[in-house]
């Protein structure tokens, strides 16, 4: 088992002052970041850039869910911007992801197409709130089958998720996982989590940690921590 650069780093501020204050302090050798709703909205594809720039891959992490046409143009957009990857909700349907699959194709060089599955802070009681009964298992390997036919190279899913996942998809599919936080720290707003290690072993490919590395006196040495317990 190995740890390099299995870690995505949420940089989930309010401002781009406090984004860069971290991003200084981490190795683009060792970590790749995720820009979300509130950064993107806030410093817009300039600062995807910069951060580019400064060495670092990038998970544009904006959940695209819309008529087809327009999640594939955005899916185009992010692609201009040299994104390592890119996310849109599978809930909007095979045909939203297949008019996505097929823009970027089209390019000459395309980010990851990456598909939500359901966001780590639903629970049960959440999903039958929204009409949708069952088990948040179940229905996240549900989408993520729908989502690998209809062309996604890859689902967000709860590591909790992950072994039913890969164990339906097959080892090529990539499993991008948050909820994941390191023993002893705050769950904050997530549900469904688990260790990083373990996470690891349940097949998750990514892991997205944010607060643990993020609100860290030593950010970069709270990824070093998280590194060794990666390792056998």
């Amino acid at each position: 088992m190995t740890s390099a650069k299995r870690i995505i780093v949420a940089l989930d501020f309010a401002s781009e002052a406090q984004a860069v204050s971290l991003v200084e302090r981490l190795d683009p050798t060792r970590c790749r970041l995720k820009v979300g709703k509130e950064l993107f909205t806030r410093c817009g594809p300039a600062f995807v850039e910069a951060l580019q720039l400064r060495g670092f891959d990038v998970f544009l992490d904006l959940k695209f869910h819309d008529i087809p046409n327009t999640v594939a143009g955005a899916c185009a957009a992010a692609a201009d911007l040299g994104v390592w990857m890119v996310n849109l909700h599978i809930s909007g349907g095979a045909g939203m992801i297949q008019a996505a699959r097929t823009r970027l194709d089209a390019m000459s060089s395309r980010p990851l197409l990456i598909g939500v599955t359901l966001l780590t802070s639903l629970s049960r009681e959440d999903l039958i709130a929204v009409g949708c009964p069952g088990e948040p298992g179940e229905r996240v390997v549900q989408l993520a089958a729908l989502g690998h036919a209809a062309g996604l190279d890859g689902v967000v899913c709860s590591p909790l998720e992950a072994a039913a996942v890969r164990a339906a998809q097959g080892p090529d599919f990539r499993l991008v996982t948050p909820g994941v936080r390191p023993a002893g720290t705050s769950l904050g707003d997530q549900v469904r989590v688990m260790t990083p290690r373990d996470a690891l072993a349940a097949g998750a490919d990514d892991l997205v940690i944010g607060r643990p590395i993020t609100a860290a006196k030593d950010p970069l040495a709270a990824l070093q921590a998280i590194e060794d317990s990666l390792v056998d």
